[in-house]
């Protein structure tokens, strides 16, 4: 599953968000298999303060169990839940970052220090496939570092040092090992993969144009889905691709509103090679309040739904089994997870049009068969009526291995999907690499990249 959770100004402080059109700073960050989430709650105290509270998912009913320690904690402090229950922090203490492990010990909290990072900012990358590890990027002017928190021999400890300033972090595989960050290098913001598996080993994944900042936000590595962000269209703009397709990159209409922003958090997972039907959730910020928005490529159109009340804007999870699961916290409910399943939409193809020859009488044409009718499912909020859609080009599967230099010689372009005609969402971009093959090395996996879209056929279209 694909859990990302943006800052809510109601649970938390504002901060700065982690890079430009990335995600903010987590108010609720879920564990990789969803077992577990985290966050800073507030005492009840005049002051105000802070203090590190487990939630538990994966019973019949969500509860949450506060790890209090000695003092309250610094707002700045940052918390990821492992699929053992235990929750790490990241606390600064002066000039360096303390790594530590929480879990519930009887009526109080148990602590292991596991170590300390010397670094001038240090930010967790979202939970390692696996839950039982734990990453950061320690970034500088011209290069940054990957740290191992936790899950390796001996405390925190580098994996490697990436040439050029990287952000965000999104896992590309269900191993741990593929690894894409957003990184800058003279002025320009491209996403390269790099392979844990390989010393860090990083190659070029994704370039629209060469003038373009191409941002990675999202990606399911079950149906190969990318969301992108980009300025390659003239301004910042949600889009999508698949990996290891040579389909260029997608700019729907209806992800970018004409007022608010549109900000993804979940992509559904199971979707084996489909990635037309993965659904993926957004917050939509708008002046009228914040939404709950949810879009397949196929539809062509953000289904908005109002948010539950006390959501923790920003954070949920698909399960398995198409269940939208969106945690929140009230006065009176303090803990809780609001369920939904959101069914897709019929993708009705129009009926084939073909010209009369003049003298010839015009045949009639046989109406298309009705659509399936969908099962209605009960939600805690309604949808909005469904829009029409127009349909789309066959499915587009990703292709394994990596891009053969026959690939390269074709013409490219920037698609801009004008079907879309509900004009009520946000923007973003998608790309690749190949990695040579050293010989002295043992042969691994092939990894699945997408093609830059400069070198993508437009034949299809």
């Amino acid at each position: 599953m694909t859990i990302c959770a943006t800052e809510d100004a109601t649970a938390r402080p504002a901060e700065d968000a982690a890079a430009p059109g990335g995600p903010q700073r987590a108010a609720l960050t879920v564990a990789a298999d969803g077992s577990y989430a985290a966050r800073l709650a507030r005492h009840d105290d005049a002051a105000g303060s802070w203090f590190p509270e487990r939630w538990t998912l994966s019973g019949p009913e969500p509860y949450a169990v506060p790890l209090q320690g000695t003092q309250p904690e610094e707002p700045d402090s940052t918390l990821l839940p492992l699929a053992d229950g235990r929750v790490l922090i990241l606390r600064r203490v002066a000039d360096r970052f303390a790594v530590s492990l929480l879990y519930p010990a009887g009526p109080g909290t148990g602590e292991v220090l596991l170590g300390a990072v010397p670094a001038p900012e240090l930010t967790l990358l979202p939970p390692v496939p696996g839950g039982k590890a734990a990453c950061a990027l320690a970034p500088e002017a011209h290069a940054t570092t990957l740290w191992l928190l936790h899950g390796g021999a001996d405390g925190p400890e580098r994996i490697a040092r990436i040439p050029g300033r990287c952000t965000g972090g999104v896992w590309l595989d269900r191993g741990g090992r593929l690894l894409a960050l957003d990184r800058e290098r003279d002025g320009r913001t491209k996403t390269v993969v790099a392979d844990l598996e390989r010393g860090g080993e990083t190659g070029l994944l994704l370039q629209i144009t060469e003038e373009s900042n191409d941002r990675l936000l999202l990606a399911d590595p079950d149906s190969g889905l990318l969301l992108v962000r980009s300025d390659a269209p003239g301004h910042d703009r949600l889009g999508w691709g698949v990996l290891g397709s040579s389909r260029p990159v997608r700019f729907p209409e209806c992800l970018r509103p004409a007022e608010g922003t549109l900000t993804p958090f979940a992509m559904q997972p199971g979707q084996m090679l489909a990635p037309e039907s993965c659904a993926v959730a957004f917050r939509r910020d708008a002046p009228n309040g914040t939404w709950l928005g949810v879009w397949r490529p196929a539809e062509r159109q953000l289904r908005q739904f109002p948010a539950p009340e006390g959501w923790l804007a920003g954070a949920g999870l698909w399960t398995a089994g198409g269940e939208l699961l969106l945690p929140y916290a009230t006065g009176a409910e303090p803990c809780g997870v609001a369920r939904a399943a959101v069914p897709a939409l019929p993708v009705q193809a129009a009926p084939p049009v073909r010209a009369t020859p003049p003298g010839e009488a015009a045949r009639p044409v046989a109406a298309p068969r009705p659509a399936e009718p969908v099962e209605a499912v009960e939600a805690p909020f309604p949808a909005e009526p469904p829009q029409p859609v127009e349909p789309m080009d066959p499915p587009v599967l990703p292709m394994w291995g990596p891009v053969s230099g026959a690939d390269a010689g074709g013409g490219g372009g920037i698609v801009l999907d004008a079907g879309d005609t509900d004009n009520r969402s946000t923007a973003s971009a998608q790309p690749q690499a190949a990695l040579a093959e050293p010989r002295h090395l043992p042969a691994h996996p092939r990894l699945c990249r997408p093609v830059p879209l400069q070198q993508a056929p437009l034949a299809a279209r």
